[in-house]
Parts: structure tokens; sequence; C-alpha cells
């Protein structure tokens, strides 16, 4: 029995079609004649990174801890795709309620690129749901605190205590607060500091993982942080 099957340009939907050699994987190359686009014929179906359940499985393994590189192979499709679904996530993090009876404040390392170029992150953690209520990017100064206290105030959020190590900038930048200053009331936000170091495999220890773009960098923690706070991407 002999199938036929029409071939439609993917780009401009012309069916003016011929052959056109074949790729290094050996598959039959197309050339579209009415816009000059190649493709290849049946790229939907034996492409795995065109399945649409592909998606959702990338993004669970990027929040489990496993890499890039590691995803394709696993998965079976290219690096590339595997970072289109990262920066093509769109998670944002808002807070489940608008009062806490105490906040964590805490300052966590990063670096993209090498690891002369810094990036601090600093967040908010209430312990008693294990949620990230809110969180900023910026150096390790009073100014990236400051802005994590203007943050937590545009997001209608108010608190009983606020609690942090002896960091002179969350000192100052929650003075006049009811602040408890000292390790001891951050034993909740330093355990979720080991817990994102086993979700993000660009901030494991001693990794050779790490980001090579900003936005990347900021995605992948944006997906980490959604998954913490509602348990599914």
């Amino acid at each position: 029995m002999k199938i036929e099957i029409e071939l439609i340009c993917p780009q401009c939907q012309g069916t003016k079609i011929n052959k056109n050699g074949r790729k290094l994987s050996r598959k039959q190359n197309y050339l579209c004649k009415s816009c000059g686009h190649q493709f290849i014929g049946d790229h939907a179906l034996t492409y795995r990174g065109c399945h649409s359940k592909v998606y959702k499985r990338i993004e669970k393994m990027l929040v489990r801890g496993v890499g890039i590189r590691d995803t394709a192979e696993i998965e079976g499709v290219s690096t590339d795709k595997v970072l289109s679904v990262l920066a093509n996530t769109d998670h944002v993090i808002l807070p489940k309620k608008k009062y806490y009876d105490c906040l964590e404040v805490d300052e966590f390392w990063t670096y993209v690129g090498n690891k002369s170029n810094k990036v601090w992150l600093i967040y908010a953690y209430d312990r008693e749901s294990g949620e990230i209520v809110s969180f900023v990017w910026g150096k390790r100064d009073l100014q990236t605190a400051l802005e994590l206290k203007k943050q937590l105030l545009d997001l209608g959020v108010t608190y009983g205590t606020i609690a942090s190590d002896s960091w002179d900038s969350f000192i100052t930048a929650f003075e006049g607060y009811n602040h408890l200053v000292g390790k001891r009331y951050t034993v909740g936000i330093e355990g979720n500091n080991c817990r994102i170091r086993h979700r993000i495999r660009r901030v494991f220890r001693k990794t050779c993982c790490f980001s090579k773009k900003l936005l990347n960098h900021f995605k992948a923690f944006n997906l980490a942080f959604f998954y913490i706070n509602w348990g599914y991407v």
C-alpha cells in the first residue's frame, strides 16, 4: 500500500515543494519554491523537541537539580531547545497572603559568567509555610536591602516580626521594626538556602554548571521559586 502525504511549507504554507538533498542526519531536505525556505518534511514527527509534553518535563527537570546538557541528553533534544524552554517561561512570584507573623530575610550569593561577576539574591521567607514571599537582585549592600523592604511594601505585605542575621544593612534597613537579630532566628531561611542549592543546578556546590546569561539566571530562579511555593511548574 502506498501512502502519499502532501507537503506544505511551514513558513508560507506554499505547496510547490522540491527535494533538496539530505541533512547530515540523512533526513530528506525540502525546498519551497515560493519563499526559498528549507525544511525537513517529518521534523515535527521525528524530533522530540516538537512534542508538547516535553516542555513540562524539561521544566520539571530544571527545578529538580538537572543541568541543561543532562536534560537535553535524557529527553533526546538539543541544548538550544532546553534553553529556549527556560527563556520562554513566564512564572511570576506573588505572595500568598498579605500578613505574616514572622518573615526571615537573608542574602544568597550567585554569579553569572565567572565568579568575579557576583549577583546577590536577597529575599524574604516564611518558615511556617515554606514560602518565598519576595526577592530582589543586586549587590550585597544597603540599597538592595532597602529595595526588598520597598518591594514588600509595594506588594502590600505586612508582618509582625522580621528576623535576620547581624549584617549591618539588614539592621539599618529594618530599623524601627520588631526585628530579631541572630542566626538562631534564621534557621528556616538557612535551611531553605540549602534547598535552593539542591533545586537549581547552576548554584550547586562544587559544580561546573553556571549561568552565562543574566536572563537565563533570573528565569531559572523564578521557575524554581514558583515550584517551591506551589509544588508544580
